[in-house]
C-alpha cells in the first residue's frame, strides 16, 4: 500500500468515526427540551433572546462567536481574540447562514451543526477533521 493510499484510508476511517460520533451527539442533543432542530438538521438553543430585526441570508453580520468540536476542543473564537467578527452570511458555512436568520439583534444562540451544514468531508484544520459536527455559541451584535 502506497503512502497516499494509507493517508486516504486514514482519512476515510477518521471521517467515518467523526460522522458516527456527531450523529450520536446530535441524536442525544435534540432530546433536550431547549433544543430546536430545523428541517435541514441544524440544531439551535436560545441562550439569550434579543429584540429587533433579524438578518437575511445576504446581510453582513457582526457577531461574537466561540467554536468547538463536540469533545470541547476550541478551534476559533472571536471572544478569545476580544474582537467581534463581521462577514456576509452568504459567504459562511450553511449552518451559520440558516441559524443567524433566526436571531434578532442582541440574541445569543448555541448552534450544533452537522457536517453537511459545515465543512462536510473536508479536513479543515488539525482540530476540524472530515465530517466533524461543530458547536458555536454566537451572539448577534448587529447587521446591515
Amino acid at each position: 500500500m502506497s503512502v497516499s493510499e494509507k493517508l486516504a484510508q486514514m482519512k476515510k476511517e477518521k471521517s467515518a468515526a467523526n460522522l458516527a460520533a456527531g450523529q450520536a451527539f446530535l441524536a442525544k442533543n435534540k432530546l433536550r427540551p431547549e433544543v430546536t432542530e430545523t428541517q435541514s438538521g441544524l440544531q439551535y438553543e436560545v441562550l439569550v433572546m434579543g429584540k429587533g430585526e433579524k438578518p437575511g441570508a445576504r446581510s453582513t453580520v457582526t457577531c461574537h462567536y466561540h467554536g468547538t468540536t463536540i469533545d470541547g476542543a476550541v478551534f476559533d473564537s472571536s471572544v478569545q481574540r476580544g474582537a467581534p467578527a463581521s462577514f456576509p452570511l452568504n459567504r459562511v458555512i450553511s449552518g451559520w447562514t440558516e441559524g443567524l436568520q433566526f436571531m434578532p439583534t442582541g440574541s445569543k444562540f448555541r448552534f450544533s451543526i452537522p457536517p453537511h451544514l459545515a465543512y462536510g468531508d473536508e479536513q479543515i484544520s488539525a482540530v476540524i477533521g472530515p465530517n466533524s459536527t461543530l458547536i458555536f455559541d454566537v451572539e448577534l451584535i448587529s447587521f446591515k
